[in-house]
């Protein structure tokens, strides 16, 4: 067994002990290599359960929080789901492997592109992506039985992705105060409106409108 291999294991069997129980999160960790989706110098800590910068002021989520949320979503293989923040991709590729189809939105292009690279070298079809507003979602896909919001969100969601959740959909999103208080909560939209359950806090990035600047070259 490769030193690469034991540590994933190690990881599998961590994650396990936090709470990710869901036995098609714990195979879609398993199968997606994580150090693919990690700056170079950031991959012997690839399997390490923390978060790493990716550039931009981005991080790849601990595996922790990537394992918790995927399972809070309660997703199947007949499920659409809309994730707003690519990032390096590693959430939505976990996503990818249990969902019939993932539309995933980032508002820096440098990472969208490097996000859509290691998806198609991971032959990863049933997934598109775009830069643009994630606070917009997707409306000509919607509705999506399922939201995952990978950024924190000042006081309610916004209200296009609140919209574009299906009836019996699950929105997961970090919500809070500020952006020192943030939980995690589920939202479940059924024919009588909307349930909310905060389940953990959190820490993230703030949810941000409009697509960001281009970095100017060097």
């Amino acid at each position: 067994m490769t030193s690469g291999a034991a540590r994933k294991i190690r990881l599998l069997m961590l994650l396990r002990r936090q709470g990710v129980t869901d036995v098609n999160v714990l195979r879609a960790i398993e199968l997606i290599p994580r150090e693919l989706f990690v700056p170079r110098p950031f991959r012997d800590q690839a399997y390490e359960d923390t978060a790493l910068p990716i550039g931009h002021g981005q991080t790849i989520s601990q595996p922790q929080v990537v394992g918790l949320m995927t399972q809070a979503l309660e997703l199947g293989d007949r499920h659409k789901v809309l994730e707003i923040g690519t990032g390096s991709g590693y959430q939505a590729a976990i996503l990818a492997k249990i969902a019939r189809r993932v539309y995933t939105i980032e508002r820096h292009r440098p990472l969208a592109q490097e996000a859509e690279q290691r998806f198609a070298a991971l032959r990863l079809h049933n997934m598109t992506a775009r830069v643009g507003d994630g606070i917009r979602g997707w409306p000509e896909a919607a509705p999506f039985e399922r939201i995952l919001v990978t950024a924190g969100c000042i006081g309610n969601p916004p209200h296009d992705l609140m919209d574009q959740l299906a009836v019996g959909g699950v929105m997961v999103i970090p919500l809070g105060p500020d952006h020192r208080a943030l939980n995690v909560v589920r939202i479940r939209r059924d024919q009588n409106g909307l349930k909310r359950e905060v389940l953990w806090p959190v820490r993230f990035v703030p949810l941000l409108p409009d697509v960001a600047p281009d970095p100017v070259p060097a």
